[in-house]
């Protein structure tokens, strides 16, 4: 009997990240709970097309691309010069709600932002935070408020300020 340990899997921190000031705020606080929930990050930026073009597509216009564009952009919003921990990037095509679903089936925490709808808004619109929540495999973390550290604690990040 091999009583050799086999090679544990490593921890995913899946992270929604539409390079809006909340899903910067949730790569930072996803960089604070690598020691305690994960070993990497993975940032997920989603795309798809809009239903306006209906059967055109501009030969010119490659969502890939502008997602990938907009990822490095929040990426370096949060971290600057480099990220803290090891973060893999993900551009998918779909909706952002299923595709993080999806996602955190080997995810061991999901965190994203909180866009701040409520009321009659919240309810037509749907959210995407909300839908995780629900769906998902794994446990989720909504970005929302300031997180504070205890004086003296160390931060793997520069102090993270989610907006009102």
């Amino acid at each position: 009997m091999d009583t050799t340990p086999s090679p544990r899997k490593p921890r995913v921190i899946v992270v929604g990240v539409d390079g809006s000031d909340r899903s910067i705020a949730a790569l930072k606080l996803a960089a604070h709970l690598v020691p305690l929930a994960g070993d990497v990050i993975e940032a997920v930026t989603v795309w798809q097309y809009s239903v306006g073009f209906g059967a055109y597509i501009p030969t010119e216009w490659n969502p890939d691309e502008l997602a990938e564009a907009a990822l490095d952009r929040a990426l370096s919003a949060a971290f600057k010069d480099e990220p803290p921990c090891p973060v893999e990037r993900l551009v998918l095509k779909g909706t952002a709600a299923q595709v993080l679903i999806d996602e955190s089936r080997k995810a061991s925490m999901v965190v994203v932002g909180s866009r701040g709808h409520g009321g009659f808004v919240g309810l037509l619109l749907g959210s995407v935070s909300s839908a995780v929540a629900e769906r998902s495999a794994c446990p989720v973390l909504i970005a929302h408020g300031t997180l504070q550290l205890p004086e003296g604690e160390p931060s793997a990040t520069q102090p993270l300020t989610v907006p009102a």
